[in-house]
């Protein structure tokens, strides 16, 4: 059998309530037995005070959340408001309080055996105790245990510039990429037009070369000799024609007088 388990530290006595500042209740049209009288209203702020829930102060005086939130808004419900919002600055530091106890003092868990509980145990939440630290004295229980360290609001803050900076840079990334990319292909189009614009050009000189061929063999003339290829090649010069034998003038025996 499991050893019996240790029992827990005796609790402080409960500290006397704080005292909250007076306040007008809230006017109401019509006096009702089950409306927010000025006895509940005082009864609410107590409740928030002790519980730091709105919802559970409102049912602790048999009334609603919903009721409560519209009382604050009231045109005449100032002091009301003044009175939650110093009910509530007591209702958080009794919570700070609860979450120091059990800080610190641990929390009674059941030890099931066999599905019966057969005891309890103490359970420490070592987290908690290190939150509570680093709030109430941020300077000497900071992250690291360096003074003004970084919080997680500063961590995302950190986090939201970086990625700026990163998409900034990439930006400027793509924007040299894409111009090296329209350089490259403006220069592949260039060549390709100086390419075929010299075909084009060599094949008009071929197709006046052919003519050429073709004209002087009709004219029975032999076609000159092709001339040695040289470092600068001259532009080629055409031949003179002579006139085919059908178009010159018949040529008889000249008549002297």
């Amino acid at each position: 059998m499991p050893s019996p388990p240790p029992s827990p530290p005796p609790s402080p006595p409960p500290a006397p309530k704080p005292l909250l500042p007076a306040f007008a209740p809230v006017p109401r049209g019509t006096t009702r037995h089950d409306g927010w009288t000025p006895e509940r209203q005082r009864g609410f702020i107590e409740a928030l005070a002790d519980l730091g829930s709105v919802r559970a102060a409102a049912h602790t005086v048999g009334m609603t959340p919903e009721g409560a939130y519209l009382l604050r808004r009231h045109a005449e419900g100032g002091p009301f408001r003044k009175a939650w919002e110093a009910a509530l600055k007591l209702g958080v530091k009794r919570l700070e309080d609860v979450a120091m106890e059990r800080a610190l003092h641990g929390t009674e868990v059941p030890v099931y055996h066999f599905g019966q509980i057969v005891g309890t145990r103490r359970v420490y939440n070592d987290r908690l105790l290190m939150f509570i630290l680093r709030n109430r004295s941020a300077n000497r229980f900071a992250a690291d245990s360096r003074p003004n360290a970084a919080t997680r609001g500063m961590l995302k803050r950190m986090k939201k510039e970086w990625r700026r900076e990163w998409e900034q840079e990439r930006a400027r990334a793509e924007h040299v990429s894409v111009k090296q990319i329209n350089d490259s292909i403006l220069r592949k189009v260039a060549a390709m037009r100086d390419k075929v614009m010299a075909q084009r050009e060599a094949e008009k000189q071929d197709a006046i070369r052919e003519a050429v061929a073709k004209a002087l063999a009709a004219a029975g003339v032999a076609p000159p000799p092709e001339p040695a290829p040289q470092d600068h090649e001259p532009a080629p010069t055409l031949p003179a024609l002579a006139a085919p034998p059908e178009d010159r003038p018949p040529q008889g025996p000249r008549i002297h007088p």
